[in-house]
């Protein structure tokens, strides 16, 4: 499968070339993992999965708009575009797509989602804390992983509601590395917070060196990385091989 990084900044004020669009990945020109940017609609994908309702992944939640191609995610929106829950797996084409619950707010629900295509598959988790032990067998092995770049410090930064008890915020990248590491070879790194746009340079080689830790290839993407998930593991020296623009 052919991905393409459309955004890679989280919710923050920061911004630089290369990291100034919100989260948007595209698979195939087909499959579009959220909408953060209002012009990732111009690609003209065949179908929208969004991993939560955050206004940095559904641009729409605070600019109302028209869509005009079919939205799935996990709770509905009832107003302009008409999400539907998707709560099993989908199938389009040649590709299936499962949903998988994760952890990351207390106000909105959320979802990975395992991509396979014959033998090829990617995990994109979106923002994250954690997924359950119960669901790890789904993506047992997966070929690359696109996960949450949020925040560096091990730990991330994790609260829970004291009403519900319900944990939310982001888990911290040595965290998640550690997560994924025993079920693929490659996992990118996109939604980047603050602590990213102090020092590109510096942040892009802390994430790479964990992988040396962990014996995977990590990286750092960029707006308008294109990579297969054929390849075995990230081309070193280059985090970014094309530029989006519509």
């Amino acid at each position: 499968m052919h991905v393409t990084i459309l955004g890679t900044r989280g919710e923050v004020e920061e911004s630089a070339p290369g990291h100034s669009r919100h989260s948007g990945i595209l698979i195939d020109g087909t499959l579009l993992f959220d909408l953060g940017e209002k012009e990732y609609l111009d690609l003209q994908p065949e179908h929208i999965f969004l991993t939560h309702l955050h206004p940095d992944h559904a641009f729409f939640v605070t600019d109302p708009a028209p869509v005009g191609i079919p939205v799935s995610g996990p709770e509905a929106f009832d107003t302009s575009p008409n999400v539907k829950i998707i709560d099993r797996p989908f199938t389009l084409g040649p590709y299936t797509v499962t949903p998988i619950p994760t952890h990351h707010s207390k106000l909105v629900r959320s979802a990975a989602y395992l991509v396979r295509k014959g033998a090829e598959s990617i995990l994109y988790t979106g923002d994250l804390i954690w997924i359950n032990r119960e669901y790890h067998h789904l993506f047992d092995p997966v070929g690359l992983v696109i996960t949450d770049g949020s925040l560096f410090r091990r730990g991330g930064r994790i609260r829970r509601d004291a009403g519900s008890g319900t944990l939310y915020g982001h888990n911290g990248i040595p965290d998640l590395v550690r997560l994924f590491a025993p079920y693929t070879t490659r996992i990118l790194f996109v939604h980047f917070g603050s602590w990213f746009f102090e020092d590109i340079g510096a942040a892009e080689e802390k994430i790479a060196a964990l992988g040396e830790e962990y014996g995977v290839s990590v990286m750092a993407a960029r707006d308008g990385m294109e990579l297969e998930t054929g390849d075995p593991v990230f081309p070193r020296g280059q985090s970014s091989l094309a530029r989006f623009g519509v």
